[in-house]
């Protein structure tokens, strides 16, 4: 190559080198975005958001504030009932069976037991009160609870209702953490509600839902009904823990689900706080639960039998036995009466019947009005006892 050629091109090469160095020195002085534009970029493995530090506040729509107020005093129940005499022992005590079977057959103290069964309570007071289902103990042997900073003990019955499946056992132990009672007078439909429990033994766990529907009777779980209805999923395991609202306070006692499959299909029901509270403080000072009777068998007023007996309205309870020598039987009700309002109030049906006659005290006087042969009458009733449900084989 020609050493003038060569000078030329190496005067331009060096020429185009500085301009180029000058114009990134004004890009990265008065335009650097331009730079970052063409840079090329570290793509991450997954796109993600950083949300920007909460200085220690709830989230919004968080309840964890509620169940950090309200998990502490949920407990989960375990129960045992020693097995029956078992007549082929002398083949469980074989050594050769027990080699194939092993030792299931046989608790730690050597005795035969049944399988344990699972349910959860709620600490009620600081002093080691627990409410819970009665269905959860009542053909328990052997009741023991594990709290939530696990510690286990065992507990006591100090009494129970069957009539609203409610009971109340007792561990020995102080400065409980107590569950907080709302005023469920105040709940409304469309309310958000949390279940806390030990739903299959998989241990403590809270689902979220909302009121699906208040005042629920005539399921036929219970003799007295008045249950909250919510989807907030209940499972086994989950009888006797606490529905709270979002304040951490409780609104009712987990009880019952409808299922087909056994397991949630967004039909629970609760027993209302309000309702378990009455018990609770009757069994303390009672030691039971005491109701008002009149005696007398009832069927709901249908809209066929409110035209039959020339009722305005197809409400009430139709009198279908009076049980002679009974308080109503001595007020002069007959069969064929229709039971309209108690001290004033209102019958809708055979529930709310039940509710106002069990809300009476013993040996006090109320006030039946009544329509008979199209005529309404008042009648003074003494208010008897009622007896205690017969225990179920």
């Amino acid at each position: 190559m020609h050493p003038s050629l060569s000078k030329k091109l190496w005067l331009i090469f060096a020429q185009t080198t500085t301009l180029c160095l000058a114009l990134l020195f004004v890009l990265r002085t008065f335009a650097p975005h331009l730079l970052e534009n063409l840079s090329p970029q570290k793509k991450s493995a997954v796109l993600v958001k950083y949300a920007e530090p909460s200085l220690g506040l709830r989230s919004a729509g968080s309840y964890s504030l509620a169940v950090k107020k309200a998990m502490p005093a949920v407990v989960n129940v375990f129960t045992s009932k020693k097995a029956a005499d078992n007549p082929h022992q002398k083949y469980l005590d074989d050594p050769m069976f027990r080699h194939f079977f092993g030792d299931q057959f046989e608790d730690n103290d050597g005795q035969n037991h049944a399988e344990n069964s699972l349910g959860s309570g709620v600490i009620v007071s600081e002093q080691g009160l627990i409410l819970t289902n009665n269905h959860v103990i009542a053909s328990a042997d052997e009741i023991d609870i594990a709290l939530s900073d696990g510690r286990k003990m065992s507990a006591k019955v100090v009494g129970t209702d069957p009539e609203t499946d409610l009971a109340l056992i007792k561990i020995d132990a102080q400065n409980l953490p107590a569950i907080t009672f709302a005023s469920t007078d105040k709940l409304n439909v469309g309310d958000v509600v949390l279940a806390i429990g030990n739903p299959f033994g998989v241990g403590q766990t809270v689902t979220q839902g909302i009121i699906s529907a208040l005042g629920r009777t005539h399921l036929g779980i219970n003799t007295f009904e008045n249950f909250i209805q919510t989807d907030a999923s209940i499972n086994p395991g989950n009888s006797g823990g606490a529905l709270i609202d979002t304040e951490g306070n409780l609104v009712g006692i987990n009880s019952a689900i409808y299922s087909r499959s056994g397991g949630s299909m967004g039909i629970g029901f609760a027993i209302p706080a309000s309702l378990a509270r009455q018990v609770m403080e009757q069994i303390v000072s009672l030691g039971n639960v005491t109701r008002g009777w009149i005696g007398i068998q009832a069927q709901d007023i249908t809209p066929e039998l409110a035209e039959s007996f020339k009722l305005k309205q197809a409400q009430g309870a139709l009198v279908a036995g009076v049980l002679k020598g009974g308080p109503a039987d001595n007020a002069g009700v007959l069969a064929g009466d229709v039971l309209l309002a108690i001290d004033g109030k209102p019958i809708y049906d055979t529930g709310s019947m039940l509710n106002l006659i069990a809300a009476l005290t013993p040996n006090q006087q109320a006030s039946l009005s009544i329509a008979r042969a199209e005529k309404n009458l008042n009648l003074k009733v003494k208010v008897g006892k009622r007896p205690k449900p017969l225990a179920k084989k």
